[in-house]
């Protein structure tokens, strides 16, 4: 049974991860938004609690203007497949 209050829409768009301390930033797909949150998939294992900027494409766009761009909280991180982690962030603050 599905517990969260806000509806999720899935995408599936390119994203890109800033973590504080990593000289580059971090490849990733955003498999879904909602009001509150989102889910990537990426080759990088977060600490719980880490905050992360997050600069997501639109969906049949490029990052070099992203569509959503936004300061987030790591609220868990599963492996994925081949590799990835699902990575589940809740939105602190939108930026721009």
């Amino acid at each position: 049974m599905e517990r969260r209050r806000n509806r999720r829409i899935a995408l599936g768009c390119e994203a890109r991860l800033i973590v504080q301390g990593l000289a580059t930033p971090v490849d990733a797909i955003c498999t879904e938004v909602a009001v509150g949150g989102l889910t990537l998939h990426a080759a990088y294992v977060p600490r719980s609690g880490e905050r992360v900027e997050v600069l997501v494409a639109a969906p049949r766009g490029g990052l070099a203007l992203p569509a959503l761009r936004v300061w987030a909280t790591v609220r868990r991180c599963q492996r994925g497949e081949a590799g990835n982690y699902e990575i589940g962030l809740e939105i602190i603050a939108v930026l721009d």
